[in-house]
């Protein structure tokens, strides 16, 4: 199987700075690196380097070939990956040494990604492949009825969260992830619990506390601790949990053996600097001793 990922393509810049900045604040940042990144983008180097098929759908900027050329290097099949007039999407991420971070995203070309295009490229997906979206592109909605009618497994990664972009690709997922905070959120726009979504697998994520796994279809509820190490970049961890659990799925893991690979994952990702360049692949997260 495959999984095709309508995803985000961003460049992260990430500053160093003492602690996050307050209203109004100026802050002297002691270091600047820049990542390939973007949620989309993260989660298909995630699910590539946990050995899934990727394709990846989005679009980057004029200046943007040197993103396409890293995903190509970490695995990830971006033929169709478009170029158009509009800016390479770009995040600029001040993390303080605890490893909490702040985003101010510019979305750029994955905002104009069309639905036709999406539409021709979703004629090449078999039945039983998995299709990804997250929040930071355009065309999710089409993207989502098409899977569902072509007999793909429907992932949404609720993020950057807006209640109503999750209410409208509701009626067609298969797989809702989505953090605490956004749970209540769309608790509060929907009245549903996350055991009440129709959806047939929810997860919720704890941060250091783990993740919840709710299977909405044998109604029942599964708590996974996260693994204690010291964080020093939370940037990313989230996007390589889910990718690693959509590669779990799509290489037919019992979903707890899936997530417990996405949490050890996850584990190494918060322990370095950066985003998609820095994702573990299967073989480390084997390896690794907690």
């Amino acid at each position: 199987m495959a999984i095709w990922n309508l995803g985000s393509i961003n460049a992260d810049m990430v500053y160093a700075v003492p602690h996050l900045p307050g209203p109004g604040e100026t802050l002297a940042a002691s270091g600047l690196e820049r990542f390939l990144g973007g949620k989309g983008a993260n989660m298909s180097v995630a699910a590539a380097r946990a050995g899934s098929q990727v394709r990846h759908i989005g679009a980057v900027g004029p200046e943007g070939r040197w993103a396409i050329d890293r995903l190509t290097e970490y695995g990830v099949d971006t033929r169709h990956i478009a170029t158009l007039e509009a800016p390479t999407g770009h995040a600029i991420i001040a993390v303080e040494p605890g490893g909490e971070n702040l985003i101010v995203l510019l979305p750029g070309a994955n905002r104009a990604i069309s639905p036709e295009r999406v539409g021709s490229v979703l004629l090449d997906a078999a039945p039983g492949d998995l299709l990804v979206m997250q929040n930071e592109t355009s065309a999710q909605v089409e993207a989502a009825r098409l899977g569902r009618e072509r007999g793909l497994t429907v992932c949404y990664a609720a993020a950057p969260f807006d209640a109503q972009a999750v209410r409208d690709v509701l009626p067609w997922l298969d797989f809702l992830i989505l953090n605490a905070v956004e749970a209540e959120q769309l608790q509060e726009a929907t009245g549903l619990t996350p055991d009440q979504l129709p959806v047939s697998h929810v997860i919720v994520t704890l941060g250091s506390k783990g993740a919840r796994h709710f299977d909405t279809d044998k109604g029942i509820s599964t708590e996974y601790p996260a693994y204690r190490v010291k964080a020093v970049d939370t940037t990313g961890a989230g996007d390589t949990f889910t990718g690693y659990v959509l590669s779990g799925m799509d290489r037919g893991l019992p979903m707890p053996q899936a997530i417990t690979q996405a949490m050890r994952a996850a584990a190494l990702m918060v322990m370095r600097h950066g985003t998609a360049d820095v994702i573990p692949d299967l073989k480390e997260v084997l390896a690794a001793r907690f």
